[in-house]
C-alpha cells in the first residue's frame, strides 16, 4: 500500500486538536476534573491575539519532570509550600558544586532526610515515627558528614559504612514527605539534603522550583494523560499476530507499552472479556533470561496464552521496573538479597516500600484502547484490587504461575508469604 503525505490545510485559530484527560476512579489517585489540552508538541492560541497559554495540569508535570532530572543530576531543587519552602539535592548524586548551591539558598544548616526503615539501618535503633513526620526522618548532618562520599554511605546500604559517628535524629522539616516523594519519582535512593529557603533563592541561584503539592500529585497526573503515540503490527515468536501501542504521558516521560494479541478490541467492542495482564518490565528476567525471578516466563506464557485464546489479550507492559524502584535500585536489592534479605526486606532497606507501582496507569491504557472488563492472568491480589479500583472490571483471575527453577525458590516463597501471591503448594 501507497502511503502519499499531505500538508494538513491549516484553520486559523485552530492549532492542534484539544483532547481530554480521562476521569480516574482509582481510589489511589484524586478524582480530577475533564479537561482539555493541546497534543504534546503543539502550542495553544486564541484566534484574536494568539496569547500563548499552558495547560496547568501539563505544566505541573513539565515541572516535575524537570525536577526530577535536576536531582538525578545532582543539582538542587526548591521545594515550595503555603508558608514555606525547602531546598533538596539527593544524596546519592549530590557534588561538591551541588553541596555549595544548597548552602548558598540555606536559611538554616542542612539536615539528611531518609525513609523511616534506612534510617533505623544508620542509627542502629528502631525508629518509631509519627504523622506528623509524613513519612520521613530527619537527621543533623554535623560538618564531617556533609561531603559527597559520606552522604552516599549514608542513602546506600550497599555502600562501604565510612561514618564514624551516629547522626542525631531532628523533627522533619514541612514538606519532607514530598522530598521523599521527588527522589522516588527519580527512581534515586530516597535521601535528601534539606534545608529550609525562600523561593528568591531559585532565581538567585537559576534553581528550579516546584510547587510541593505538584510533586506528590504527579502519578495520578502522568498517569491519567498517557495517549497513544505510535502503533505497529510486530509478529512475534508464536504469536504471529500481535500489535504494538506505545503510549505517553504529557511531560514526555517514558512510555509504555500495550501489547494486542489477536484482536482483543473486537471482544471488547461485542461485550467480553479478553485476556489481560499487567506486566512490569523486568530488564533482567524478561531479556537475560534471570533465574533470580520467574517475569521472563510469566511474559513468553502470558502472550502465548492470549495467541492460543480465541477472544484475543492484551499484556500492558509498563515501564515499573523492580516494583517500581527502577533498575539500579532492583540491582542494589540483589546486593542485599545476596546478603540475606527477602526481596521485600531488601526494598524497604533502600527506602522504598514494598511495592511501588501504580495500577492508574494500567486502567488509563486499558480504557484507551476501550477494554474494560478483563479475564487478569495475575497470581497477585493487590493487582486484582488496583484496578478494580481504577475502575476495571475484573471478571475472573486466570492463574499464572510457573515452577521454581532451583535458584528463585525463595523468592516465589517470599511471594506467596509475604506478598500473598496465590501460588501452588
Amino acid at each position: 500500500m501507497r502511503i502519499t503525505w499531505q500538508w494538513p490545510e491549516v484553520v486559523p485559530g485552530t492549532i492542534g486538536d484539544a483532547m481530554s484527560t480521562p476521569q480516574s476512579r482509582c481510589g489511589m489517585a484524586r478524582r480530577m476534573e475533564r479537561h482539555t489540552m493541546t497534543p504534546p508538541g503543539h502550542i495553544a492560541a486564541d484566534s484574536n491575539d494568539a496569547v500563548l497559554e499552558l495547560d496547568p495540569r501539563v505544566h505541573a508535570l513539565r515541572s516535575v519532570h524537570r525536577a526530577v532530572a535536576d536531582l538525578r543530576r545532582g543539582t538542587p531543587v526548591i521545594l515550595r509550600g503555603p508558608d514555606t519552602c525547602l531546598v533538596v539535592a539527593a544524596a546519592e548524586t549530590v557534588g561538591a558544586r551541588g553541596l555549595g548551591e544548597l548552602s548558598a539558598a540555606s536559611l538554616a544548616p542542612a539536615l539528611l532526610l531518609l525513609a523511616p526503615v534506612r534510617a533505623a539501618a544508620v542509627l542502629q535503633r528502631p525508629v518509631p515515627h509519627a504523622a506528623e513526620d509524613e513519612g520521613a526522618v530527619a537527621l543533623r548532618l554535623p560538618p564531617a558528614l556533609l561531603a559527597p562520599d559520606a552522604l552516599r554511605s549514608l542513602a546506600d546500604p550497599t555502600a562501604e559504612r565510612l561514618i564514624l559517628e551516629t547522626p542525631e535524629r531532628l523533627a522533619a522539616p514541612p514538606l519532607a514527605q514530598a522530598a521523599i516523594a521527588l527522589a522516588k519519582l527519580a527512581r534515586l535512593l530516597p535521601a535528601l539534603v534539606a534545608a529550609p529557603a525562600t523561593e528568591a533563592a531559585a532565581a538567585r541561584l537559576s534553581l528550579l522550583s516546584v510547587p510541593a503539592a505538584e510533586v506528590l500529585a504527579y502519578p495520578a497526573g502522568a498517569a491519567t494523560s498517557l495517549a497513544r503515540v505510535a502503533e505497529a503490527r510486530v509478529p512475534l515468536l508464536d504469536v504471529p499476530e500481535a500489535r504494538i501501542i506505545a503510549f505517553r504521558a504529557a511531560d514526555g516521560g517514558i512510555e509504555h507499552l500495550a501489547i494486542l494479541v489477536g484482536d482483543p478490541e473486537k471482544t471488547a467492542r461485542e461485550g467480553g472479556a479478553p485476556l489481560v495482564r499487567a506486566h512490569s518490565e523486568c530488564f533482567t528476567g524478561d531479556l537475560l533470561g534471570s533465574l533470580r525471578c520467574d517475569c521472563g516466563p510469566q511474559l513468553r506464557g502470558a502472550l502465548k496464552r492470549m495467541a492460543d485464546d480465541p477472544t484475543g489479550g492484551v499484556l500492558l507492559y509498563l515501564a515499573q521496573e523492580g516494583r517500581g524502584i527502577g533498575l539500579v535500585n532492583k540491582l542494589r536489592a540483589y546486593t542485599l538479597q545476596d546478603a540475606g534479605l527477602d526481596t521485600l526486606d531488601a526494598n524497604r532497606a533502600l527506602g522504598y516500600g514494598a511495592d511501588e507501582r501504580n495500577f492508574l496507569v494500567a486502567a488509563t491504557m486499558l480504557r484507551a484502547i476501550g477494554v474494560e472488563r478483563v479475564r487478569l492472568l495475575t497470581n497477585n491480589p493487590d493487582k486484582i484490587a488496583g484496578l478494580a479500583a481504577c475502575g476495571i472490571e475484573v471478571l475472573t483471575r486466570e492463574a499464572h504461575s510457573f515452577d521454581p527453577n532451583g535458584v528463585n525458590d525463595g523468592y516465589l516463597r517470599t511471594k506467596a508469604e509475604r506478598f500473598g501471591h496465590i501460588l501452588p503448594q
